[in-house]
């Protein structure tokens, strides 16, 4: 191993798009040499097609990767991330119906009634008040609640879990441990008050209960149940929630922007595809995938047994596909960003995030004038050793103008 082989995941650095050193770096590397914390050596893939190479073909595996994770999640606690064909394919067509691009449209005036009444709250609030925690955050995991059919009230005990999961070295291994724990046991209770229901002939028309009374011969086990099930609440929160404080940040950067989506609506849609392929998300890159036989990726022939990482952050900078890669342009078309992945790791709940940041920026819009930063942004607490970058708090004081930074 070369002495100059650096450590991956890179270090943490402040800011919404991605570090300007790592773009630099990205840019000019197409596969480059790194070291994992387990001591193992990687390639991160940063082309464009070479990263959607790895995400669809199904000669890069990630049932072949045997070292976990690179955050603090158990590879036995995520159903799809870490599974290849046809273990992903039984379990995604398991769930595949409540995640249509159908069912999220059907879902949209709940999402915006849910997202109306968390503005009026917010807007009822002392001020200053933190949008993560007041708006942002509650929206999705409101609605991933009600698909799951459990109590939101239950988000206090479980949210605090779902921070240490998705953590990346900031929390003790006994505590990673107790909140696999705890979300196992609460979501094992969840299934047996459900099977109780069944029995009486009482169900309920929530997705848990749906995996329970599937046909015998596409029906999961229970344990892999109680795992989708928790998968499903943190994936259809945390990522949603952070991007769309992303983009309200945004927003209070550039007040004529907001302006602009205010007077034309049709605006926003275009405006999150952009703010999908802009933010710098993932903290940790990508989920290693193994090479099952040679294949060639920028020129270079990998190796059968060869580790790479895919990073959709450093593909969605590829100025070989995107006009002005390091330009922020709301309005750009096309934009075939891979934000929400690609292939058959196409995020899951890719139609719902959508809906779900289009009708949050719906029902803030028309107060963000009235909305500004609480503190300098310089002072904003960005999250570092996470699986997710973003920010912890989003502090607004309400009723003075906007401004720009």
């Amino acid at each position: 191993m070369s002495a100059g082989c650096p450590r991956f995941p890179f270090a943490d650095r402040p800011g919404m798009s991605l570090a300007p050193e790592y773009a630099d770096l990205f840019r000019d590397e197409p596969l480059i040499e790194v070291r994992l914390p387990n001591g193992r050596q990687a390639l991160l893939v940063t082309r464009y097609p070479d990263v959607r190479t790895v995400l669809a073909d199904p000669r890069f595996s990630r049932e072949a990767w045997h070292n976990g994770t690179l955050f603090a999640r158990e590879s036995g606690s995520l159903a799809l991330v870490t599974s290849d064909a046809p273990t992903h394919t039984r379990r995604r067509r398991a769930v595949q119906q409540w995640f249509t691009h159908r069912s999220a449209e059907l879902a949209r005036p709940r999402i915006a009634a849910i997202a109306a009444g968390l503005v009026d709250d917010l807007l009822a609030a002392d001020s200053p008040v933190d949008l993560i925690g007041a708006f942002t955050t509650p929206l999705p995991y409101r609605v991933i609640c009600e698909m799951l059919g459990i109590d939101a009230g239950d988000l206090d005990r479980l949210l605090p879990r779902v921070t240490v999961m998705m953590s990346a070295g900031r929390f003790t291994p006994d505590e990673v441990t107790a909140a696999h724990q705890g979300m196992y046991e609460y979501f094992s209770d969840q299934l047996a008050a459900r099977e109780r229901a069944v029995a009486a002939g009482d169900p309920g028309d929530d997705l848990l209960t749906g995996l329970l009374t599937a046909p015998p011969e596409s029906r999961l086990g229970t344990r892999e149940i109680a795992v989708f099930g928790f998968g499903l609440l943190m994936a259809g929160g945390e990522t949603t929630a952070s991007h769309l404080a992303m983009c309200v940040l945004q927003l209070l950067r550039s007040p004529e922007l907001g302006q602009s989506l205010l007077r034309d609506p049709a605006a926003i849609a275009p405006f999150v595809e952009e703010m999908l392929r802009w933010v710098w998300f993932a903290g940790t890159g990508g989920q290693p995938h193994v090479a099952l036989e040679e294949v060639e990726l920028a020129g270079t022939v990998i190796p059968a047994g060869r580790v790479v990482i895919p990073l959709t952050d450093a593909a969605n900078r590829d100025p070989g596909v995107f006009d002005g890669a390091d330009e922020f342009r709301p309005d750009r078309a096309p934009n075939p960003h891979l934000g929400l992945g690609h292939g058959r790791h196409l995020c899951l709940g890719a139609a719902h995030a959508r809906v779900e940041l289009q009708e949050g920026l719906a029902a803030i819009l028309p107060h963000l004038s009235r909305m500004e930063l609480a503190v300098d942004e310089s002072r904003l607490d960005w999250r570092g050793q996470m699986f997710l970058r973003g920010l912890w708090t989003l502090p607004v004081r309400l009723g003075g103008p906007v401004t720009g930074s």
